[in-house]
């Protein structure tokens, strides 16, 4: 028995999502490209998990149309596996390059504010390539939320009886403002119109504007909410298209209808929750369409729409090691556009290994003269101490993208950096032997350190 077993663990294979991104201008057959890209793999002992891949390059017919290959995250506790540990699942997508989207008018008479009700925008897009993996959080909710997913369009698939097991295809996310819920929800259309694209030839988001959906005459708010659901369904009729809803800032549809059915709410708003409630239980036997919901306010969302999500995921403001990646990433960023020196920023895993083994009171001035690692290990003990302290704070992710810009504005100088006419960055110095055209590191991070500590001033006067 044992013997059977050890067996049948060792056919089991990680699933592994490689994603390639082809050439705006590509002509390529997708098929085509995914057979080139499994052979091109499966030459390699082992890949490495959540990274580009480099040496497609060589093969002429991915290097005429292929921009780029890289590794998903996996639930494999595994930096890399082995071509045979693997089971490869390879999405080959070609974002849309406009960043254009349709609007949805919630006008129904002629003296009535033109306001849009909803938008429509087209995916893959270009302009939120990269905002998957720049959202960090600290107990794997991005890959919770694409194995739900997964897991509808299995039980839909199977036709499985809705009388013996139901799924709403709705998911909520609540917590502090700036925690990146709605971005999340946006990365999260992004990745699956990329891991569908074999299912669903194109998909799309649709963001409702919820304040525009109430009427300024009476009783005309619920027949809003039927209007717009009934142009969702028609987009939903494409059953090749996937369909992402989001509703951001959810309570202000659902606000509770007991306090309509006490008084203190118009009876206006009792409709809009019901019309809403009646939508979403005729939109959860289309397979194509995920509900994307956001709030800062839960306790304000009536209970009727809270049950009937199937996930309702609490978004919290980042942990101390997700902070660090934050700040690692905002860092390499500027890095790389040579508005800060060349320095090799270390990963979390480094950082924490390097707080391990530093002296209780060791210095984290970082010197010029330093050697490439000692000046790394440096950096990497500093950006932990501004992460603990950003922590302490309780800033969100929101406020912790903002850091470098300013730290910029108030404490080094955008002039100080770049020149009048955009042509020379000042501040250059040596790295490697080399000539960095960047502002030394130790300047930023003193200027992002002052900014945490005035934020923190400032907080307290709000208090």
């Amino acid at each position: 028995m044992q013997s059977s077993q050890t067996t049948e663990l060792q056919r089991l294979r990680w699933p592994v999502h490689v994603e390639v991104r082809l050439k705006s201008r590509s002509t390529s057959r997708f098929e085509t490209i995914r057979t080139h890209v499994q052979a091109w793999i499966t030459s390699f002992d082992r890949i490495n998990l959540s990274s580009s891949l480099d040496g497609w390059e060589d093969v002429p017919e991915l290097a005429a149309s292929v921009e780029r290959i890289v590794t998903s995250e996996s639930a494999c506790p595994s930096q890399s596996l082995s071509v045979d540990e693997m089971a490869l699942q390879i999405h080959v997508y070609q974002p849309c390059e406009s960043d254009a989207f349709e609007e949805f008018s919630n006008s129904t008479n002629e003296d009535d504010d033109e306001t849009m009700a909803a938008t429509v925008r087209e995916l893959p897009n270009r302009s939120w390539e990269g905002l998957w993996d720049s959202l960090i959080y600290e107990d794997n909710i991005k890959l919770k939320l694409l194995d739900y997913i997964h897991a509808t369009l299995v039980f839909s698939d199977a036709e499985v009886d809705f009388n013996l097991v139901s799924w709403n295809r709705v998911v909520l996310l609540h917590g502090p403002p700036g925690t990146g819920k709605t971005s999340l929800c946006r990365a999260l259309a992004q990745k699956l119109s990329i891991r569908l694209s074999q299912r669903y030839s194109h998909a799309r988001l649709l963001e409702i504007n919820s304040h525009s959906l109430f009427s300024k005459w009476f009783s005309e708010s619920g027949k809003l909410v039927q209007r717009l659901f009934s142009s969702i369904s028609e987009l939903a009729d494409e059953e090749d298209a996937f369909l992402v809803v989001l509703i951001d800032e959810v309570e202000s549809l659902t606000a509770a209808r007991a306090s309509a059915m006490a008084g203190t709410e118009p009876s206006d708003g009792l409709r809009v929750v019901n019309a809403l409630l009646t939508q979403l239980d005729k939109l959860k036997h289309r397979k194509n369409v995920l509900v994307m919901s956001t709030s800062n306010l839960v306790k304000a969302i009536d209970s009727a729409f809270v049950d009937r999500a199937d996930i309702v995921q609490y978004v919290d403001l980042p942990p101390r090691e997700a902070v660090y990646e934050i700040l690692r990433t905002s860092l390499c960023e500027i890095i790389n556009r040579g508005i800060v020196s060349s320095t090799n920023v270390p990963s979390l895993q480094e950082a924490l290994i390097y707080e391990r083994t530093a002296p209780a009171h060791s210095s984290t001035m970082i010197s010029n003269g330093s050697d490439a690692h000692e000046k790394s290990k440096l950096l990497g003990l500093r950006l932990l101490t501004l992460a603990t302290q950003c922590k302490a704070q309780k800033m969100s992710g929101r406020a912790l993208r903002r850091l470098p810009v300013l730290a910029l504005a108030r404490y080094i100088g955008a002039g100080s950096i770049i020149s009048s006419d955009n042509t020379e960055i000042k501040g250059r110095t040596k790295v490697n032997g080399s000539t960095g055209s960047g502002a030394d590191i130790d300047m930023w991070l003193s200027g992002m350190e002052s900014v945490v500590v005035d934020q923190g001033k400032q907080r307290e006067t709000l208090l």
